[in-house]
């Protein structure tokens, strides 16, 4: 009997660890599947961007390239500003990423930390921020900027750009973290509010802060809407666009009709900055998120 009952209890492991394996593969196939579905179109933009102009026409579909060439990038680079779009993309997502942490930061310590009367109800206000359509807040931004006189300008970039309800939601969430009583221990060493946000609050919340920096860094150079609006080129005077509004532009003119490998080899110029941050910091992207709860 002892005999029977072990063998059919070996053969429930045998079974068990059989469709496990089974579940595994099936995941791991569609994982793959998906993958590749989500990496083809960025594979296959590089693969244009190394064709050559008199054979792109006759092999457009084809996903390798036989003779490569870095012809397509020494256009992309020499045929247009690309030095001048990439140098207002970063000192607009530097400067506004600066702005937008500082404002982020004060806001999410007063709701996390300060008494003071109607905070709660602000702060609703401020979620309810987050149903409103962005359709809408352009146009309110775009009359404003307009109406002062700033478009075409850094001012009139960054200005509508530094205020994120999102992210002083996750800081908060993540500031409500630290014990009450190590805030209560840091008044009673006389640590100011301030002191205490920045010896205290802030590099325990480095993890979260670091992914906003990120998230919004990457999210400042794919902007297209808004600099699109309140930026033109104007023939003798600044050009003000960003890297996606030039990438535009270079698709409506000739340079990107006529030569579409060196419209992808400008893509992939545009691209790479963005990989390589990710790259660099993506575990900190993850880890940043991770921490951050869902408390108060």
């Amino acid at each position: 009997m002892e005999a029977i009952k072990m063998d059919t209890s070996k053969k429930s492991i045998r079974a068990y660890n059989t469709l496990r394996i089974i579940g595994k593969v099936i995941i791991y196939f569609f994982l793959i599947a998906w993958g590749v579905i989500v990496l083809f179109p960025f594979y296959f933009m590089i693969i244009t961007s190394f064709k050559e102009f008199a054979t792109y026409a006759y092999t457009s579909l084809d996903i390798y390239v036989m003779y490569p060439t870095f012809d397509n990038y020494k256009s992309a680079w020499v045929d247009v500003d690309m030095i001048g779009y990439l140098l207002n993309t970063l000192i607009f997502s530097l400067v506004t990423t600066a702005i937008m942490l500082v404002v982020s930061t004060l806001a999410a310590f007063a709701f996390a930390r300060l008494e003071f009367k109607g905070k709660n109800f602000v702060f609703t206000l401020f979620l309810a921020m987050m149903m409103i359509p962005n359709e809408l807040v352009i146009i309110t931004n775009f009359v404003t900027i307009t109406n002062a006189g700033l478009t075409n300008s850094y001012t009139g970039l960054i200005l509508p750009s530094v205020l994120s309800v999102f992210y002083i939601y996750l800081l908060r969430q993540n500031f409500m973290q630290v014990p009450d009583s190590m805030y209560y221990a840091a008044k009673m060493d006389g640590l100011s509010d301030m002191k205490y946000l920045l010896k205290v609050l802030i590099p325990l919340s480095k993890p979260t802060i670091i992914t906003i920096i990120i998230l919004k860094l990457i999210e400042c150079w794919n902007s297209y809407v808004w600099p699109r609006l309140i930026t033109s080129e104007v023939e003798g005077q600044k050009s003000y666009f960003l890297v996606s509004n030039a990438i535009e532009a270079m698709r409506n003119s000739g340079f990107g009709k006529s030569n579409m490998p060196a419209m992808m080899a400008a893509v992939v110029i545009v691209s790479i900055p963005l990989l390589i941050l990710f790259a660099i910091f993506r575990n900190q992207i993850m880890s940043g998120v991770a921490r951050t709860g869902t408390k108060g």
